[in-house]
């Protein structure tokens, strides 16, 4: 085993140790929260908040709408820490980095995750500021977080993705939003690298691959969360209509305005489906 796989394993153990240190809390569920929609972990009970930047090794956002920390603290009684706001490969960061924070929660013991987005609706019958449920995804980023010497201790080499995103925890998550009264959908994600949005061509491929939104992120945490055995689900939420769909420019001031719009919904919905799946986790 090489001395940088014994480096990525340390960096994560030594980060997740400082974390715990912070709290007597235990999560064993995570949360990213995405653009617009970090204001969740503030409502956390018995929280304890702690900036990117005083985390050993973790990247620090520099997207708008990411306050960059992470929050531990309870929803309803069960303990969970919670990323306002990622890192994305458009900042620069490689695509280990993008990752880190997720071998960071492995660590610490987290064994679910809950992973939101902004995203542009490529599908006809979505609406802004609908939640959609990713029932799988498409990679079209420029590479697989993985690439490179692998860390058995992480997880093995190949690694099914047949049900990267659990079956069970989707179903839950649309029964909860139909009982909200929420206009809530599944469908397939798919990635570019951004930052740029897509052209309407782009749109054009990826509706035409079974692609019903379009996103900057999310899937390299599901590539490294499932490869370290975490179970995954991703809700995104429709701040725009993809390049194409609308005879109107895209900018991100609607993004941030829609996740502000809907984020009472979406909290809502968090709130039914966490304590579910801490009853799975037992």
């Amino acid at each position: 085993m090489s001395a940088k796989k014994n480096d990525d394993y340390a960096r994560a153990d030594r980060a997740a140790r400082l974390l715990l240190s912070k709290t007597k809390l235990r999560p064993r569920i995570g949360l990213v929260l995405g653009s617009g929609l970090g204001a969740f972990a503030d409502e956390f009970e018995s929280a304890t908040r702690i900036p990117y930047a005083t985390i050993p090794n973790f990247p620090r956002s520099t997207a708008i709408g990411h306050a960059g920390k992470l929050v531990i603290g309870k929803v309803g009684g069960v303990a969970v820490a919670a990323m306002q706001g990622r890192v994305h490969f458009y900042e620069g960061y490689s695509m280990k980095e993008v990752t880190f924070p997720m071998r960071v929660m492995a660590r610490m013991g987290i064994r679910a995750v809950i992973l939101t987005n902004a995203a542009g609706g490529i599908n006809t019958s979505y609406q802004q500021g609908c939640l959609v449920v990713i029932g799988d995804h498409i990679n079209l980023h420029a590479s697989n977080p993985l690439t490179g010497p692998n860390d058995e201790r992480f997880g093995l080499r190949f690694f099914d993705m047949t049900t990267a995103y659990d079956k069970t925890y989707r179903g839950w998550a649309l029964a909860e939003g139909k009982k909200l009264g929420m206009a809530i959908h599944e469908g397939v994600y798919c990635i570019l690298n951004g930052p740029s949005y897509e052209t309407p061509a782009e749109i054009r491929l990826m509706r035409s691959a079974g692609a019903d939104l379009a996103g900057m992120s999310t899937v390299p945490e599901v590539i490294s969360a499932r490869h370290m055995g975490i179970k995954v689900l991703g809700i995104s939420c429709v701040t725009n209509m993809a390049a194409g769909i609308l005879d109107q420019p895209i900018n991100h001031v609607e993004v941030l305005e829609t996740g502000e719009r809907v984020k009472t919904q979406f909290i809502g919905l968090l709130r039914a489906v966490i304590p579910r799946i801490a009853e799975d986790l037992r």
